[in-house]
């Protein structure tokens, strides 16, 4: 699985001195890259049984939308406040300098739907940990939570406890 690896781009001292930035544009801009990245998401999933991929805007409609695609899955997505038209749940979730809402429409999951989340990072784990409670407040069951990258220095999973929580990559640090 680590083969998708060699195709993230490192950027030592960005945003600050001490950080390594790893950006995943350079996955997506290369064909093998991409395929690799949502091959490997598939395979992570191959024996999962679930009803719908969920998405958070906007990395993660570029990864979850072929993963739903691929398995005939539906997919739903979850976007910043004030950007869905039709009625909505919200959940608030900490920034390191405040807060940010995201929403879903509120027919989107259905009582008892087993659900995949699939993003490109975890970082602290506060965007997935407020969509879980959105599907699971709405009757969903979060039955995965599939990244491209996990940065294990920032322990997100801490916020994800109980669920199965699977990277494709996986990086030591912030």
């Amino acid at each position: 699985m680590k083969e998708v690896e060699k195709y993230v781009r490192s950027i030592p001292d960005f945003p600050e001195e001490g950080i390594i930035f790893r950006d995943i544009t350079s996955v997506l801009q290369d064909a093998e890259g991409l395929k690799a990245a949502i091959d490997n998401m598939l395979e992570i999933l191959c024996d999962t049984d679930f009803d719908v991929v969920v998405g958070p805007e906007s990395r993660g409609f570029v990864f979850g939308m072929p993963v739903a695609y691929e398995l005939n899955k539906g997919f739903v997505m979850v976007r910043k406040k004030g950007k869905l038209p039709c009625e909505t749940i919200e959940a608030e979730y900490d920034l390191e300098y405040g807060t940010a809402v995201v929403e879903m429409h509120k027919d989107s999951i259905k009582p008892g739907q087993r659900v995949v989340i699939v993003d490109d990072l975890i970082a602290t784990g506060g965007t997935i940990e407020a969509i879980v409670k959105m599907i699971e407040s709405l009757g969903g069951v979060v039955v995965k939570i599939v990244f491209l990258m996990e940065l294990r220095g920032l322990c997100g999973r801490d916020r994800l406890k109980g669920y199965d929580v699977e990277s494709v990559i996986s990086y030591d640090g912030k």
